[in-house]
């Protein structure tokens, strides 16, 4: 892998680039070239370094770090989750992200990943239920109406045909504003007064809430055979949002284990309960939905190798355009030892100017 022409400059993309870049793609064919990426990349799994999340716990939320590597390309995200963010105009997640070149060490790219998150999450939904749901599902309950949720909803609709919602928050106001952003997509959109209400005739079930503590959004009377649960809002430890008996009835699909079983829905159980990996299932290792009436469940808490896969589609689609900013983020002194020597010409030069 080449390294950039000038060293010292790194390709960032800024908050407005990547607004830039998914307005001019067209949001559903991102988030479709976006799910191919990141299925491509679990299709070689076992190629990547693979360590849960770093992650800083504080009373107030969580600071993570989340790497990994293909032996030629280097990935990592900050990312950070604090719910009560909102209260005071915040966003409750933020992150950016680096990717590198294992040869050199060098980054390549730098970019915001706030909103590529929001995109790769919802890409990696839509992916997982691909597998699992039944092939004839086009009603989704989504019950959690934050930042989260229109993403969501867009994939599904892209990936799946998902043409019908039922959405459902504890705030009347943020559901009122999906449904506003979501009714130029060509939905059937139904707003609900209870999480109960929501999951009737629903054949998916996306959870996506905020809060930072074990909640019962779901409990086993609400589940019906045949649905898909897709659990995005459970992602770190003592945040979850279903019922325990939920998880027993349901056959439970996940990134990776390690990480999951800390801070999934399955903290709830034994560290020896049954799970399948998704990238086994997308190979054919392993089989997903094996019935119509088997109650299949996604427990997302998101792994840096989908973090990885939306940078190198980033990197991809942005190659040799002019219109992403440039850093000069790298010392590049004449002489790779003389650093020191470096500093000491800038300091000549200040002084020429003066």
């Amino acid at each position: 892998m080449s390294v950039p022409a000038n060293l010292n400059i790194v390709p960032f993309i800024s908050v407005e680039n990547m607004m830039d870049l998914v307005v001019a793609t067209g949001v559903e064919r991102f988030l479709v070239e976006l799910a191919g990426y990141i299925e491509d990349d679990f299709r070689r799994w076992e190629s990547f370094d693979k360590i849960p999340r770093v992650a800083s716990h504080s009373r107030d939320g969580v600071i993570e770090l989340m790497p990994t590597s293909d032996g030629t390309l280097y990935g990592f995200k900050y990312v950070n989750g604090h719910p009560k963010n909102t209260n005071s105009g915040l966003q409750t997640v933020t992150a950016f992200g680096v990717l590198s070149d294992v040869e050199s060490g060098y980054p390549l790219l730098l970019s915001e990943m706030t909103i590529l998150t929001a995109l790769r999450t919802a890409a990696t939904s839509a992916i997982a239920a691909k597998y699992l749901a039944r092939k004839e599902a086009r009603t989704m309950a989504l019950i959690g109406n934050g930042a989260q949720s229109e993403f969501q909803a867009l994939a599904f609709k892209s990936l799946l045909g998902i043409d019908r919602l039922r959405l459902y928050d504890i705030d009347p106001g943020a559901t009122a504003r999906c449904r506003r952003n979501l009714e130029r997509f060509g939905f059937d959109i139904e707003t609900c007064i209870s999480a109960e209400q929501a999951v009737e005739t629903a054949d998916i079930i996306t959870t996506a809430t905020a809060d930072k503590h074990n909640a019962t959004i779901l409990t086993d009377n609400m589940i019906g055979p045949g649905v898909h649960i897709n659990g995005v809002g459970g992602d770190c430890p003592g945040k979850t949002e279903m019922h325990r008996d939920v998880l027993l009835r349901a056959d439970i699909f996940v990134e990776f284990p390690p990480q999951t079983r800390v801070e999934g829905e399955i903290q709830q159980l034994s560290f020896d309960h049954p799970v399948t990996e998704l990238w086994q299932v997308i190979t054919g290792e392993k089989m997903g939905r094996s019935s119509e009436k088997q109650i299949t469940l996604f427990d997302s808490v998101g792994f840096a190798i989908e973090d990885f896969s939306a940078l190198r589609y980033v990197r991809d689609r942005v190659s040799g355009s002019t219109s992403i900013n440039q850093l000069d983020l790298l010392a590049d002194p004449d002489e790779p030892r003389d650093l020191f020597g470096m500093l000491l010409r800038r300091q000549a030069l200040l002084a020429s100017a003066c």
